[in-house]
């Protein structure tokens, strides 16, 4: 999977190298070691030198990596590890909000994908989007919300939340971006909570979901699968097609190109 074609990408903590092979081997189709907000301040250098043991070790790993933000101190530490070892193939920038930081990041020829965090973050978010060598962005719901000053579950928070996660969406497809990640949903138990939020992402238009943990894994793939009923609509209305050279009618409604391409994306996805 590319940085553009990942949908269920799984967190590891950089000071925990014995679960990157785990996460390597699950069902995540990419690995995000995290320096950032999964290690403590004063474990940085132990978490760089953990992660670079194991890619030397493990020549032909390719994981993507969340290093910290500018103002942390650890930045030119963090773009150095990226800068020198071929097995980060990409690299998350989280509470993004400064064109100049991005385009230092993505000088280093790797892709790119920022996290929608903060206010300042989603206001530049016009200028941002278009930083060459942004591939995709993801949204940070927890840091946004604590950042605003919303109350993440409260119908105002939620109000607010997904008014970032509009301004998200459309941004990244003005700009020709991947659609981009769902912020993570920390109760890993509550499989029917995760599946409806996964769902409901999936038909905003979100490319998939960002995970913290194994189990997560296979309950946002389904949500971000099309439906029995999705895709037996997009069969049926793609063997019209081939029976009908101009528009045509599918269960009373008529289908025409736009049509046409939903079915084929969800035959795609599928």
């Amino acid at each position: 999977m590319t940085a553009r074609t990942t949908r269920f990408p799984l967190f590891v903590p950089a000071t925990s190298p014995a679960l990157i092979p785990k996460a390597l081997a699950s069902a995540a189709d990419t690995v995000i070691v995290d320096l950032e907000d999964a290690v403590a301040l004063d474990r940085k250098d132990e978490a760089r030198d953990a992660l670079a043991a194991f890619l030397q070790a493990h020549p032909d790993a390719r994981v993507q990596v969340r290093i910290n933000t500018p103002d942390s101190g650890e930045l030119d530490a963090d773009l150095a590890l990226c800068e020198r070892l071929p097995g980060i193939a990409s690299i998350m920038a989280p509470k993004a909000e400064s064109r100049g930081s991005l385009e230092r990041i993505a000088s280093l020829g790797k892709p790119v994908l920022p996290l929608l965090e903060t206010p300042a973050g989603l206001l530049a978010l016009a200028e941002l989007t278009r930083v060459a060598g942004v591939e995709r962005y993801g949204f940070g719901a927890l840091d946004f919300a604590f950042e605003a000053g919303l109350t993440p579950d409260s119908d105002g928070g939620r109000a607010v939340l997904d008014h970032a996660r509009y301004e998200l969406l459309m941004h990244s497809h003005a700009a020709g971006l991947s659609p981009p990640l769902e912020s993570v949903f920390p109760d890993f138990r509550n499989t029917e909570r995760l599946y409806a939020i996964a769902r409901r992402a999936s038909d905003m238009g979100f490319g998939g979901m960002l995970c913290i943990h194994p189990a997560q894994i296979e309950t946002v793939r389904k949500a971000f699968l099309p439906s029995d009923d999705e895709f037996d609509w997009a069969q049926r209305v793609m063997d019209a097609s081939r029976r009908n050279e101009a528009a045509f009618q599918i269960d009373g409604q008529m289908v025409d190109a736009p049509v046409l391409a939903r079915a084929r994306r969800i035959l795609a996805l599928s």
